[in-house]
């Protein structure tokens, strides 16, 4: 099935994605892609380092001609989102990807695909194994554990490069030259509770799912629904109305992902009243989500008996908690247009057996707004008594449109493509403004062909993009001075 991917132009670039899209690499486990790029460097007898956080330096001499020009950096991440349909077996930490060629498309079965930030990997693979691009010296970095803390950056030392440009390839539409991002930070709400035996008498499993998920910074703007705070809502109804007991809960998966699905199993006798809450929810949302979540689903379905549910108290103020945490939007940029400045995701939500976790990603452009947001999630976690912790606190990359490298790429992209490119700032977290703290100095902008979908099991990668962002990327590096 790759070997189709393989046949794709630019041929090299496409080959090398393959190649590593058959390498399981998932955040926080990235033994095997480390060694894989590593081998990969020494096989070209290029100079390769490995740091102590797992970060792969590879460098190139220049080409003949472009010796005393500026070392550029080339930097993407070696992690991928692990997401799946809930009816596609696979096994991401054994399996390679599927992929397969859809029109003008590459997409995997069921998964995630890894475009994001495979496709920039692949296109550093081809030009250090390259023998007949002209390029200026070359630094390149490949990060681990972008999507879950970006840790690699974080323990990136401030002597390991000497470049003076960094060309980040972590930007999903190809009109777009980004140059600033926002920070994040974990916020994780955790405890205990008690379990009583449940009174009623027939269990059920309520299942959310079909939402269209996503990039929980780039695609927040979206309106798209998100299966924790949508089966909050169905569980408000059904312990109000039908004298539900809550056994458990089991929603999302990723802090970085919008939930597409949730589980919960709960108690009752009035049967009756369950089935006409859930048909009665099941036709509201899908008509509040009718264009952004068009496959939503609410089902209920027959379990056995669970042993212990929630005591009362609990189950009470879990709902009120989930209902008081901010989702989506808090604030838009009042400086620039259409840019979300502040926002949370509630990302995973698991209550079973006596023990709960309530985890979000808080995203913010401004530090201090970020923030106050921070302070109201924990505030309705710590109303229900959570303890609230805070990991992976990252800062914003703040935007230099002035500087030269965001100039020349400007000219470059209307030369090449007759029109200005879209010079902006993302609410999506990016690995260039930690990595500017220790190289404050070195300019810095991301850039990349059109992915869709990432964080989701709908990802996929223009073939016609990839082609017009290799041909951007080859004029920059001949015309860097």
């Amino acid at each position: 099935m790759n070997e189709e991917i393989k046949k794709l132009s630019p041929v090299a670039l496409w080959s090398h994605f393959a190649d590593l899209n058959a390498v399981p690499r998932p955040s926080k486990k990235e033994e095997r892609v480390i060694a894989f790029i590593k081998s990969f460097g020494e096989s070209l007898k290029l100079p390769v380092i490995v740091d102590e956080a797992g970060n792969v330096i590879i460098k190139k001499a220049a080409t003949l001609g472009f010796e005393g020009r500026p070392t550029v950096v080339l930097q993407s991440h070696l992690d991928m989102v692990h997401q799946k349909n809930a009816n596609t077996v696979f096994d991401f930490d054994k399996q390679g990807i599927e992929m397969y060629v859809d029109g003008d498309w590459v997409k995997a079965k069921g998964t995630t695909l890894g475009a994001d930030n495979g496709i920039g990997v692949a296109t550093i693979m081809t030009l250090l194994s390259s023998t007949d691009i002209p390029h200026p010296p070359l630094e390149a970095l490949f990060t681990i554990d972008e999507e879950t803390g970006l840790t690699g950056a974080l323990a990136l030392k401030g002597d390991i490069l000497s470049g003076s440009i960094l060309l980040n390839l972590d930007t999903e539409e190809d009109t777009e030259l980004t140059i600033g991002c926002a920070g994040g930070i974990d916020v994780t709400g955790t405890g205990k509770y008690n379990q009583v035996t449940p009174t009623g008498h027939k269990a059920f499993s309520i299942t959310i799912n079909g939402l269209t998920g996503g990039h929980s910074g780039g695609d927040i703007h979206l309106g798209r629904g998100n299966a924790n705070k949508l089966m909050n809502r169905v569980l408000k109804a059904l312990t109000k109305d039908a004298g539900a007991e809550i056994a458990s809960i089991d929603g999302g998966s990723l802090r970085n992902a919008i939930p597409r699905e949730s589980t919960a199993v709960v108690v009752t006798d009035n049967v009756a009243k369950l089935q006409e809450i859930v048909t009665q929810f099941a036709g509201i949302l899908k008509a509040e989500y009718k264009t952004t979540d068009p496959q939503l689903q609410v089902i209920a379905a027959p379990v056995p008996m669970p042993q212990q549910v929630m005591d009362s108290r609990f189950q009470l103020n879990l709902l009120r908690a989930v209902y008081a945490c901010p989702f989506g939007i808090y604030r838009m940029s009042p400086d620039i247009k259409g840019l979300v400045q502040t926002s949370n995701n509630l990302s995973r939500i698991l209550v079973k057996d006596g023990s709960y976790s309530l985890q979000c990603l808080t995203r913010g452009s401004v530090d201090t707004e970020k923030d106050d947001l921070t302070n109201a999630i924990t505030a309705a976690f710590q109303l229900m008594g959570a303890e609230v912790n805070y990991t992976n606190d990252y800062p914003g990359w703040e935007p230099k449109p002035d500087a030269p490298i965001v100039q020349l790429m400007s000219t470059i992209y209307q030369q090449l493509f007759g029109t200005k490119p879209n010079v902006n700032a993302v609410h999506a977290g990016l690995e260039c403004g930690i990595l500017g703290r220790n190289y404050p100095t070195m300019q810095m902008i991301s850039f990349g062909p059109n992915i869709f979908g990432a964080h989701s099991p709908d990802e996929k990668v223009q073939i016609s993009s990839v082609q017009k962002f290799w041909r951007f990327l080859l004029e920059t590096l001949k015309e860097i001075q």
